[in-house]
């Protein structure tokens, strides 16, 4: 499909008159158009279209819609209808009050042409650069990051229906692929055992009979296999994605030894990051948080928090489950950095903070502000022995002097299990044994053991957990909570925190188009004077007397 002109950027006369008579007071996609004018242009989604082709409908246009869509939770259909038949939304689109819209199934389609053109992070760039052209949004600042969970499009199952339904989605995928070659494979138990979806009322209740069914199914997977990466069978099967997954999972859930297949305990699975967990999203992985457990995704989001001027998203990450959180504080400053809105603070909580990630922000001269790890070293625990602080450093001679004037060994340099670099600092045996405050230094049998992090590291670490101790630091640091609303705001109002669709890509666009709505929220609440919500106090706590 090739793009078209859609002429004027003007509101067509009778719309205009129409929409003031039904919404004198005006309304959010009314209030918006007038405030920053027309969002889009056709041209920057050129990318996504060929030069020849059937004309498309204005993409400027769709990507207001999904935008609108999101921001009213509506469905593909019930966005469609609302082009058609809500005068606002005709307002803010500048169509004719004629115009007929378009089908539903032209929102999916958009959707599919942005992420194939890379162009979804226009959709909040776009509204971002707008809020700084009207002097809304700048660098310097406060920004705070915060995540949650969000849970996969399709139902979580258990082991038993996951390999199920792996094996049924691979048989219905040759079946529509390869009708003739795959009746030609089947074994007569396959139809009985894949031909509907299996539930878990359906399952065999005692445990033995439910791992002897669980063999059962590998042996069916394995049978499917073998068949499709026969030389017999055409090469273009094994491309098929759900062919991908069956192998993939069949490789992470079972064993085969001295020709025996065998379904692998829970403990003997592969880690979550890689674990595939439904054969409809092959993205979606397990994650847990303290005691919640959810299969799905962990999205980050970021917003300015300056007290003149609106609270708007200005980053999103998509991420999987079981990824940390300090993973991503360095992908929020690098991205913030590329568009321009570097802030002077940024807030987080403690899954965010690491040694690293200080050391990088102070490079990037942005204060990365958040409560550090304590050192749970026991000295420091019980207050009654020599931490790592009592030890002078003399870095340009790579050497430490105890508390008691003993000086370590030469340095190492190596890496942690993480693959971080570190310095491993160890004092001679000699000096430990004949000293009088061992006790208070190791209870090892060999001399004191020391691990620090690069200089630059290490310092800004210390740094960190001296200024978090004092008030002021407590004062600036509560400016951080007001992000647990934005979540709040982002699950109750917008969906947030369950996926429409599958896979990482689209999810990641509607979580963009999620904090473009937002942001359309928080500058028509601006704009119209309305302030921020207050912190809610139930009837029971405030009959609680103040201190």
């Amino acid at each position: 499909m090739s793009l078209r002109s859609t002429g004027s950027d003007q509101i067509p006369a009778a719309t205009l008159a129409v929409a003031r008579a039904a919404f004198p007071k005006g309304s959010l996609a009314i209030r918006i158009r007038d405030a920053l004018g027309v969002l889009f242009q056709d041209r920057d989604f050129a990318a996504a279209f060929s030069a020849r082709g059937r004309p498309a409908l204005s993409p400027a246009r769709l990507a207001l819609v999904s935008i609108l869509q999101f921001g009213e939770g509506l469905s593909d259909r019930q966005a469609a209808e609302a082009v058609r038949a809500r005068i606002d939304w005709k307002y803010a689109l500048g169509l004719e009050l004629t115009d007929a819209g378009f089908d539903y199934s032209v929102l999916s389609e958009f959707r599919a042409r942005l992420i194939a053109g890379s162009l979804e992070q226009s959709l909040l760039d776009t509204i971002l650069d707008r809020a700084v052209t009207a002097g809304l949004l700048r660098a310097g600042g406060r920004q705070r990051t915060d995540s949650t969970h969000v849970l996969m499009a399709m139902r979580t199952m258990n082991r038993l229906e996951q390999v199920h339904e792996t094996v049924r989605a691979a048989l219905n995928a040759l079946a529509a692929a390869a009708p003739d070659w795959l009746l030609a494979q089947a074994e007569p138990g396959w139809f009985e055992r894949y031909e509907a979806r299996v539930e878990d009322y359906r399952l065999p209740k005692s445990k033995a009979e439910r791992i002897h069914f669980g063999h059962e199914i590998g042996a069916d997977g394995n049978g499917v296999l073998c068949a499709v990466y026969s030389q017999a069978a055409p090469g273009w099967l094994r491309d098929i994605p759900a062919v991908q997954t069956l192998r993939h999972v069949w490789i992470q859930q079972y064993v085969t030894i001295d020709n025996q297949l065998r379904w692998l305990t829970s403990d003997e699975q592969p880690p979550g990051t890689i674990r595939q967990i439904s054969p409809y999203d092959g993205d979606a992985r397990s994650g847990t948080k303290r005691d919640s457990h959810w299969d799905g995704y962990k999205v980050h989001l970021t917003e300015t928090c300056d007290t003149d001027a609106p609270h708007l998203i200005t980053n999103v990450i998509t991420a999987p489950s079981p990824g940390s959180d300090y993973e991503a504080t360095d992908q929020v400053q690098e991205a913030l950095a590329s568009r321009g809105l570097t802030p002077a603070v940024h807030l987080a909580d403690k899954g965010y903070m690491s040694a690293h990630n200080l050391a990088r922000a102070d490079r990037r001269g942005i204060e990365l502000l958040g409560p550090m790890m304590p050192d749970n070293a026991w000295q420091n625990a019980e207050g009654n022995g020599f931490a790592v602080n009592d030890f002078a450093i003399d870095w340009d001679n790579r050497a430490m002097t105890c508390p008691t004037g003993a000086t370590s060994l030469p340095w190492a340099n190596e890496t942690d299990q993480g693959g971080t670099p570190v310095i491993r600092v160890r004092f001679s045996m000699r000096d430990c044994k004949a000293c009088l405050s061992r006790d208070l230094c190791t209870r090892g049998a060999k001399g004191r053991r020391i691990t620090l992090r690069p200089q630059q590291e290490h310092e800004a670490l210390q740094r960190a957990r001296q200024r978090q101790s004092t008030d002021q630091w407590q004062q600036r640091y509560a400016h951080r909570a007001g992000v647990e609303g934005t979540i709040a705001q982002g699950v109750k109002g917008f969906g947030l925190r369950r996926s429409r669709y599958r896979g990482t890509a689209k999810t990641h666009l509607q979580h963009l188009l999620i904090a473009a709505a937002m942001n359309l929220t928080r500058l028509d609440a601006w704009l119209t004077g309305t302030p921020l919500a207050p912190t809610r106090t139930s009837h029971f706590a405030a009959l609680l007397p103040a201190a």
